[in-house]
């Protein structure tokens, strides 16, 4: 991973020269949380200003990106950086707490995140993520490897929003996403069993035939649902 993060800098340093601010890994991947094929590369890149030019450029190295099956970066201009944290608290809670700086100075160590909306927007962001994966879901009932990969796939966001769940409620929230299971179930009730099969299976602990795709769906659900009811129940 390191030779592909490497290049990557030189790519963006390359294009950018002094109009790049700094390059930051998160999420799993800056905490050694990554797992393979389920698991995302996830880079901040900081401009010092975002016009159709800087976009224009930062195509090619885009796609290049893709093709190696990682989200696009996400391009950011040192001004939104500082004046953003309250419409995606979440995303820079998670930046600030898990990263690691490829280059540049670290733009996210001391930034001070407005919380106003953080409650709001975690409760959207489960919802929002519990219709897609019941949509989802309904499309590929019959064909059991899609299902699974879909579940398989879906749980790294539910594990991050279940950590945001735990600090809205002013709980202690680890980083690895088993921890998080682990407290998820201690502090709300959730019944672990179907969130540790399923990272057991992205971890290539069990095999796809030992698992049971639909039972283990509607079990997911269930717990995904008292997920939301706690946050729900949180003052408003």
């Amino acid at each position: 991973m390191q030779k592909v993060l490497d290049d990557l800098v030189s790519r963006l340093r390359k294009t950018f020269s002094d109009r790049l601010v700094s390059v930051v890994l998160y999420g799993s991947a800056a905490v050694g949380d990554h797992t393979g094929r389920f698991s995302d590369i996830n880079v901040l890149c900081v401009l010092s200003r975002i016009t159709t030019r800087e976009l224009v450029e930062a195509e090619p190295i885009f796609r290049w990106w893709r093709e190696l099956d990682n989200p696009a970066p996400l391009l950011l201009s040192e001004e939104e950086v500082r004046t953003s944290t309250d419409c995606f608290p979440i995303e820079f809670h998670d930046i600030r707490e898990r990263h690691r700086i490829l280059y540049g100075p670290d733009v996210v160590a001391d930034l001070e995140i407005d919380d106003s909306f953080y409650r709001a927007q975690v409760e959207y962001q489960l919802r929002a993520k519990l219709l897609r994966l019941r949509q989802k879901g309904a499309g590929v009932l019959g064909e059991r490897d899609l299902l699974l990969r879909l579940l398989a796939e879906s749980i790294s966001t539910f594990c991050v929003l279940a950590r945001h769940a735990l600090l809205l409620h002013g709980l202690p929230a680890g980083f690895l996403k088993r921890e998080i299971v682990e407290q998820a179930g201690r502090a709300f009730g959730i019944e672990p069993a179907p969130f540790l099969q399923l990272l057991d299976y992205r971890e290539g602990k069990v095999k796809a035939k030992a698992l049971e795709p639909v039972p283990l769906f509607e079990q997911y659900l269930a717990e995904i649902e008292r997920l939301v009811d706690a946050v729900d129940r949180l003052a408003k």
